[in-house]
């Protein structure tokens, strides 16, 4: 059965409010005092609806917030009760408008089995070596273009543009298109930040980027199809898992997500370890001393301290119980993987920044289960050739303070000025 919305709206919200927009514009630390209560008196807890949604719903009753790291592995793993086809945001959003944007997040098997598995027939060890040679390059490339200055805006000279980089040459996209798509990309992930959409209304901001995005996947498509190249488009076109091949509705959805889902999250995750690398001397200083040895564990606290997707959504297909709390079929979960890598429960000490953390089972590529990210390594191949040019062009940089994005899905930084001793004057 499905909860009435009788049932639903005589259930109070708790005085804790995690849907507020004054609760986002708070700071990661001011957030987690919430957390933390939560965790330790109400782990799963009722919420009101998201304020200020894109497409507000009369029918949206609220949500229940997972916030305790055990809770949240046990969502991410449920997959057979707590699906994503309905949504992996707050608020509830047209089927079209999920099928365009976030392909295989918002799909469960027998589909999401499908299509992942013709999307991971792409990823041949030939094209993940190819990649590994082009992320090197770019970086390289990247720490070039500011080593000789002294300073930078980290995020737009140097976090940004590492991502998408590999994205665009992972996919086939020319150097010439990757400025659009990276300002594609940056709207849809920051459409609540008014300064990302350019001042804009949402809704056109939305469409016109969407579109340019679906517009050039399938141009990418039907090129590959009649002159395929040695590039992840042309992979996806041919790729065959019984006999199945991806259409163009599928290939372009999933080209959307990978723009952004492929982008802001390492884009995040390094520029908050460069203010955290800052912040904590003692930990770049462990770091240098045996950089091949030990960058490998601390990616994994890069990604933990980051936390760079702070939310994503289930909805119950039958009633079940999460954590001691009864949850009814068509009842919305919003998993909060900020507050889960800082569970005391698992992490000690959370708020040290530990880059030999170990265990270190974070929930920032997910919390396992089907959904787990694809392009996990990828990510880190990123960040590990990153961070050896920065702290062997640039060792001594420091991190000034970061302006924030807006908003309750990505823990974005908007900019970050860094200065360092530049090469000529060393």
């Amino acid at each position: 059965m499905t909860v009435s919305s009788a049932q639903a709206s005589i259930r109070p919200y708790h005085e804790i409010d995690l849907s507020s927009k004054a609760f986002w514009a708070q700071s990661a630390a001011e957030r987690e005092t919430s957390f933390a209560l939560l965790r330790k008196q109400s782990p799963i807890s009722w919420q009101p609806p998201v304020e200020d949604a894109w497409m507000p719903d009369p029918e949206d009753l609220g949500y229940w917030a997972v916030v305790r790291h055990a809770d949240i592995v046990d969502v991410s793993r449920r997959n057979e009760v707590f699906i994503s086809s309905q949504g992996v945001q707050f608020e509830n959003l047209p089927p079209d408008v999920l099928r365009g944007s976030q392909s295989i997040l918002a799909m469960d098997p027998p589909d999401h089995t499908k299509i992942r598995k013709l999307i991971s027939a792409a990823f041949t060890p030939r094209q993940v070596k190819r990649i590994e040679e082009q992320i090197n390059s770019n970086a390289r490339e990247l720490v070039d273009s500011i080593a000789q200055r002294g300073n930078a805006e980290f995020v737009t000279e140097v976090a940004t543009k590492l991502p998408m980089r590999t994205v665009c040459d992972m996919i086939g996209i020319d150097r010439d298109e990757q400025e659009k798509v990276a300002h594609a990309a940056e709207v849809i992930i920051g459409w609540n930040d008014p300064d990302v959409r350019g001042g804009r209304e949402r809704g056109p901001a939305l469409a016109e980027v969407g579109w340019y995005l679906t517009k050039l996947a399938r141009t990418l498509a039907a090129q590959r199809r009649a002159e395929p190249r040695d590039d992840l488009i042309s992979a996806l076109v041919n790729a065959e898992v019984d006999g199945e091949r991806l259409n163009d509705v599928e290939i372009s959805s999933f080209f959307t997500l990978l723009c952004l889902a492929g982008t802001d999250t390492t884009r995040q995750t390094a520029t908050h370890a460069v203010k955290a690398l800052t912040d904590f001397p003692d930990q770049r200083a462990w770091l240098v001393e045996d950089y091949d040895g030990r960058i490998n564990s601390a990616i994994e606290e890069f990604v933990r301290w980051a936390s760079p997707v702070m939310t994503f959504r289930r909805t119950a297909v039958e009633d079940t119980e999460l954590g001691g709390q009864r949850i009814r079929a068509g009842e919305k979960v919003v998993m909060f993987y900020a507050s889960g890598n800082w569970d005391t429960e698992v992490f000690a000490d959370p708020d040290r920044f530990d880059l030999s953390r170990s265990p270190n089972p974070h929930v920032g590529f997910g919390g396992g289960g089907i959904h787990f990210c694809l392009g996990n390594q990828v990510a880190k191949s990123q960040l590990r050739a990153l961070f050896r040019e920065l702290l062997t062009r640039i060792p001594d940089f420091q991190a000034g303070n970061p302006v924030m994005l807006e908003g309750n899905l990505i823990h974005g930084v908007k900019s970050l000025p860094i200065q360092f001793t530049s090469e000529q004057s060393r």
